[in-house]
């Protein structure tokens, strides 16, 4: 008897080494790969002289990028009602009870049944019955399927965490761009009182008998610019806000009542605040590694199905004359063992598993795209950085510049030194100083989020 089970195990050996799986870990390659891009990341930040932080950071938010009280109360309603991160939230219960299907596969199942049966001429036949059945998991491939839908949901928690960091983060730049929208309405409104002040002067240098009408036709054609550019700038800080109150997902408010300040939050965090870490706080490429983990146990389940199957049954039967009775007063007990192999399916389950080891290999892909495209993105946004960090400088030079220009021009048109003309250029050089220069600045303040995004750094969960 010994050596029968001996054998049988050593039968159940080699059906197990018999499996065709594919050898490739894709799994450890990924990490192999990640801890090239970082290393080679850190390297080239280094190398143009970046002053990242490569070992700790001091922002821990994506909020701390712009600091203001005021964003909490639209980031709160955002995340209760956004619609697209509910979505997200429904596709997590969703995983949850999917995992709950494939745990349950791994208890036994219990069912009972009682029926009746009445015949003319017979006695009445009651019939009670409770049976036990249980999959052993040999080769654990049940257990396969439930950690890949452990897997499933991990990957899951890691969109939704994506989600919610694209939600404040759009809420954030919503914000900045009623922000830049404002100043750079006033600043057209500040180019307007300019040009209305060289109307008066031109006409009343007319009426003394020292400008013609020309002159006084070219200001009132900058003024009906500027007009137009201010009409077109207000209806865009109303769409700025209609979009902001859109990502709230709420209709409690309307544009009138959202007062946002129109300057600049003055929080522009230094770039050694910011660490280039080793991305792992990226939801979108822990979503990918899980998806690997995922579909790598779906192929060792699929390849597993081609064992056999090894399924234990147990019931309790009671026959009697009346319901009370039937209620296993006499019992009968019967246990069940059975082995069930797949012999020919015409290829299915070969099929099968060849499937899920392609599916695999393609998360393999799908995290390797996702890794370039994170270390692409902490590279553009370190050098936009540097590029827009030179642009603000010059910007304030050209502005200061151009203020003292157009004093100057203003002083010797009065004196009829310069024409209008000078003048016009003079004001439109300063008002478009002031112009770039704040776009600059949003620019720079959208960078920041950009760079937090591509590091990692997000919301809490």
């Amino acid at each position: 008897m010994k050596y029968r089970y001996i054998h049988i195990c050593m039968i159940l050996g080699s059906l197990s080494g018999c499996l065709s799986t594919n050898n490739i870990d894709y799994e450890n390659q990924a990490n192999e790969q990640t801890n090239i891009a970082i290393e080679q990341l850190v390297k080239r930040t280094a190398d143009k002289n970046s002053t990242l932080n490569t070992s700790s950071t001091s922002i821990n938010q994506l909020t701390d990028l712009v600091s203001v009280p005021e964003l909490t109360q639209y980031i709160e309603q955002a995340l209760q009602y956004n619609p697209s991160l509910q979505q997200s939230i429904v596709a997590l219960k969703i995983a949850y009870a999917n995992q709950g299907l494939t745990r349950a596969d791994l208890l036994p199942a219990v069912n009972s049944s009682f029926s009746g049966q009445r015949t003319q001429d017979s006695d009445d036949i009651f019939n009670a019955d409770i049976t036990v059945s249980w999959e052993l998991d040999v080769w654990q491939r049940l257990a396969d399927t439930n950690a890949a839908a452990k897997a499933d949901i991990l990957a899951t928690e890691a969109s939704l965490q994506t989600a919610k960091n694209l939600i404040v983060a759009n809420i954030m730049r919503g914000w900045l761009a009623i922000n830049n929208d404002q100043q750079l309405l006033q600043i057209e409104k500040n180019r307007l009182d300019a040009l209305q002040r060289t109307e008066e002067l031109i006409l009343e240098r007319y009426r003394s008998g020292l400008n013609t009408l020309d002159e006084l036709d070219t200001a009132k054609t900058a003024t009906a610019q500027t007009l137009a550019t201010i009409a077109d700038y207000s209806e865009q800080v109303l769409q700025d806000i209609r979009s902001l109150l859109l990502l709230t997902g709420s209709w409690s408010q309307q544009p009138a009542d959202v007062k946002i300040d129109s300057e600049f939050p003055r929080v522009l965090y230094p770039l050694e605040s910011m660490a280039v870490q080793d991305l792992s706080g990226r939801p979108d490429l822990q979503q990918a590694f899980l998806d690997i983990k995922a579909e790598a146990l779906r192929t060792d389940a699929a390849y597993k199905a081609m064992l056999p199957s090894f399924n234990l049954s147990a019931s309790l039967t009671d026959m009697a004359e009346t319901p009370s009775e039937a209620l296993f007063r006499n019992p009968i007990w019967s246990l069940l063992g059975d082995i069930s192999a797949p012999l020919f399916q015409g290829g299915a389950l070969k099929s099968q598993a060849e499937i899920a080891e392609f599916t695999t290999e393609q998360s393999y892909w799908v995290y390797q795209e996702a890794l370039l495209d994170a270390v692409n993105e902490v590279e553009n946004a370190i050098g936009q950085e540097s590029a827009l960090a030179a642009q603000q400088a010059h910007f304030n030079t050209a502005l200061s510049s151009a203020e003292r220009s157009m004093i100057n021009s203003e002083q010797n048109y009065r004196q009829g030194l310069v024409d209008v003309f000078d003048l016009l250029t003079t004001q439109q050089l300063a008002f478009d100083a002031q112009t770039q220069l704040t776009s600059t600045i949003y620019q720079r303040l959208l960078n920041r989020i950009e760079l937090g995004l591509a590091l990692g750094i997000g919301v809490s969960s």
